[in-house]
């Protein structure tokens, strides 16, 4: 078994590995550099600006085209993403095409002979979508007839994995090997079986047939991706060579040195046949295909008509300023993948006059910053796609380094646009205080059921406020951050996918696995769903629609995280072990996450009253606080005062809340309401006087306790015999970072 050093090392390895070379193509030097399966030359530059690390002084060249390798994980991670949701989407297209095929066949006129019947539902068969039928093979159009629609081939044929194309030739078979059925320790072992079963018999098909032979002229649907700000264009280079799906790339940048570097690249490849390239401005480009799409200008760069059905993003700051266009030039289902590398704006309230003008929400402050971070940037993408009628569905959230990388599934549906409000929220921050928070959603999506029995949504207005001005367990003013995404970051099901492709995979080629599984395995279980959304999913996961989704009407009622040392600084106490807040925790019950963004982190559904009486028990039974350290007025002293008759009143009363929220019927709110009063106990009778000490705080009559029992059993927050994993990656050399921005130039 790999150790989490010798991982950490492979993927510090890796970085190394990217050191470039010095290659000499047509008569010209070029620093190349290879990573995945793509190679690109990158012009030398004479002039170098000196950086000083500490002591040792140490030389960058100013690049001409920009490209950064500490962001391989990222091109990486976007590879087996954009694969993963590739198979996903040719599935629900299929399911589509059949569905339309039948539909006619019901609606066709019998007729007396067999043959004049079928010939008569292949003659009304209508004319699809450009984007659903029309395809690209070998840099040339191609438009199914009525005889020939893709769901008259065999179900599962898959076009090959691009090695190296000529222009008017066929690409090469390159088979994959399917991961084994059987590895050490699943890294979702946390999540229900059934999950883990189904994402494991529904992983991406081999592109090459059992049969042997090459396949890869069934391609059925168009699968064309933009890179829209693409500088070397090394990611639309490993677009075309190793996502078996694609069928043609964009490479577009506003910089004719960045342009001329990706034909070189390209020409370099042997890839002309296959990508685009582009010189212009990348909002005009997505507006003028979205106007394409209606037949109002030409076609695509390919020939071909209709959006994109994989736009990536990708700039030097944020993606703010692109993403109205970006959702208009997708195609329905199409994916968004997006970066943003200004950190110090979303994840920081130093600019946060910056942050609401491009995000559309304040950001917070605290150690949960880079969550809310991401919440931010998905509200400005939800909020883009509701002005036209979309919906957005985050399969990937991810808060990386110093930037934040998320995928996003966009969908042509009024319908479920309607719920965004319903899963957009405030957040009332005790920022200065104790470090607690209330959400506020903005409306209410409420499931109804019709006289026939099915179900439909009112969106009601939400009750306000839900938190006062000052913090209910401190005292001290709280501020507001938001409004931002209220949804969930992940979909458990799309993560699983690319986990279950990672055995396949070759550690030369794809330098950071050990990463990418350590990350998404924490990815993987961080969303706390309820039971109900859980059975949603397992009634979405269908053999036409592999990746389930979670119920669009739903927010994620336990967002951010707790860390054990920040709770102790507030009590001025010996901070507990992970382990044993995790401990205390499932053994009132409670659930207990990590989250991806930081070490040492605890997502947990348990109420912030519950939370402050488990660190008080611990400051009684394992850490006692000297006399003098907590000054009065400060949050510690207000939180040591409070009775633990009223942690148990709060946490009750979240739990009724939730109840009558969740409840489907009224035996079932019954039943649960039954349970949670049996859980609560009895509190006993309230003790007398109380000295106004630190000491005297913590030296209450145990009468004046509630018989809750809070146990510090490390064995029980343990992960036991799970995988050792990469799960958060240390710098991976000096001076790592976003890098300077390139100036142009030969």
């Amino acid at each position: 078994m790999t150790s989490v050093a010798e991982a950490s090392d492979k993927v510090s390895q890796s970085m190394d590995s990217l050191a470039s070379d010095v290659a000499t193509y047509d008569g010209r030097q070029y620093d190349m550099v290879k990573e995945g399966l793509a190679t690109i030359l990158n012009p030398q530059q004479s002039s170098s600006t000196i950086i000083t690390d500490g002591e040792k002084p140490t030389t960058a060249s100013r690049q001409a085209v920009f490209y950064n390798p500490i962001q391989q994980f990222n091109r990486d991670l976007s590879v087996l993403a954009i694969r993963a949701f590739g198979e996903d989407l040719a599935s629900i297209r299929r399911a589509k095409q059949e569905k339309k095929v039948q539909d006619l066949k019901v609606k066709a006129v019998p007729s007396k002979k067999r043959k004049r019947e079928e010939d008569c539902c292949t003659d009304q068969l209508p004319r699809l979508a450009d984007d659903e039928l029309a395809e690209t093979v070998n840099g040339t159009s191609h438009q199914y007839t009525a005889s020939e629609t893709p769901h008259s081939h065999s179900k599962r044929e898959e076009p090959q994995l691009l090695q190296q194309v000529e222009p008017g030739q066929s690409p090469p078979g390159t088979s994959l090997s399917q991961p084994s059925s059987k590895s050490e320790a699943a890294p979702g072992a946390g999540i229900s079986q059934s999950l883990a079963n189904h994402a494991s018999t529904s992983q991406i098909p081999n592109p090459v047939s059992t049969n042997g032979h090459d396949e890869s002229k069934h391609i059925r649907h168009n699968f064309r991706v933009l890179d829209a700000l693409s500088a070397t264009g090394l990611r639309a280079l490993r677009y075309a060579k190793e996502i078996p799906y694609v069928t043609s790339v964009t490479a577009n940048d506003l910089s004719a040195p960045a342009t001329d570097s990706i034909k070189l690249n390209v020409q370099y490849n042997e890839l002309s046949g296959k990508i685009h390239t582009l010189t212009g401005n990348a909002l005009a480009h997505m507006y003028k295909i979205s106007a394409a799409a209606s037949g109002a200008y030409e076609a695509m760069p390919d020939g071909s008509r209709g959006r994109y059905e994989v736009i990536d993003l990708d700039p030097y700051g944020t993606a703010a300023p692109f993403l109205d266009a970006a959702v208009q030039a997708l195609a329905d289902n199409g994916l968004l993948c997006v970066t943003c590398t200004d950190s110090g704006v979303f994840a920081s309230v130093g600019y946060l006059e910056k942050t609401y003008a491009q995000y559309g929400g304040l950001p917070f402050k605290g150690p949960q910053s880079h969550e809310a971070g991401l919440r931010l940037i998905l509200h400005a993408i939800a909020t883009s796609a509701a002005r036209y009628g979309m919906a957005i569905e985050p399969l990937l959230s991810l808060s990386i380094d110093f930037y934040a990388r998320v995928f996003v599934r966009v969908r042509r549906s009024a319908v479920e646009a309607k719920f965004l409000a319903g899963k957009t929220m405030l957040v009332y921050n005790c920022d200065h205080g104790c470090g607690a928070w209330n959400t506020q959603f903005l409306a209410n999506n409420k499931a109804e059921k019709n006289k026939k029995g099915g179900e439909f949504h009112k969106y009601m207005l939400a009750q306000a406020p839900t938190a006062s001005p000052n913090c209910e367990h401190c005292g001290l003013k709280t501020h507001l951050s938001g409004p931002m995404w209220g949804g969930h970051l992940h979909n458990p099901f799309f993560i699983q996918r690319i986990l279950d492709e990672l055995p396949s995979l070759s550690e030369e080629t794809y330098g950071t696995i050990p990463r990418i599984e350590g990350m998404l395995s924490i990815a993987l279980e961080e969303s706390l769903l309820d039971s109900a959304q859980e059975e949603t999913m397992k009634k979405a996961q269908t053999e036409q629609e592999p990746i389930g989704r979670l119920d669009p009407a739903r927010p994620d009622r336990y967002p951010f995280f707790v860390i054990p040392s920040v709770l102790a600084k507030v009590l001025h106490c010996v901070a507990p072990s992970d382990a044993a807040l995790r401990g205390a925790l499932i053994n009132l019950g409670y659930r207990v996450r990590r989250s991806h963004t930081k070490p040492g982190t605890i997502r947990t559904d348990a109420p912030w009253a519950v939370i402050w009486e488990v660190m008080r028990e611990w400051v009684t039974q394992k850490a006692p606080v000297k006399d003098g350290a907590i000054k009065p007025g400060t949050a510690g002293w207000a939180i040591m005062r409070k009775e633990r008759s009223r942690a148990s009143i709060i946490d009750l009363k979240a739990q009724l809340q939730s109840i009558m929220e969740k409840a489907d019927d009224l035996e079932t709110a019954k039943v649960n309401i039954e349970a949670a009063l049996f859980r609560s106990g009895r509190p006993l009778e309230k003790s007398t006087g109380e000295a106004a000490t630190a000491k005297g705080l913590l030296d209450r009559p145990e009468g004046d306790r509630k018989l809750l029992n809070v146990v510090f059993d490390e064995k029980v927050g343990k992960d036991v015999g799970s995988k050792k994993l990469v799960r958060y990656q240390i710098n991976p050399k000096p001076n790592w970072g976003p890098m300077t921005k390139a100036k142009g130039g030969s």
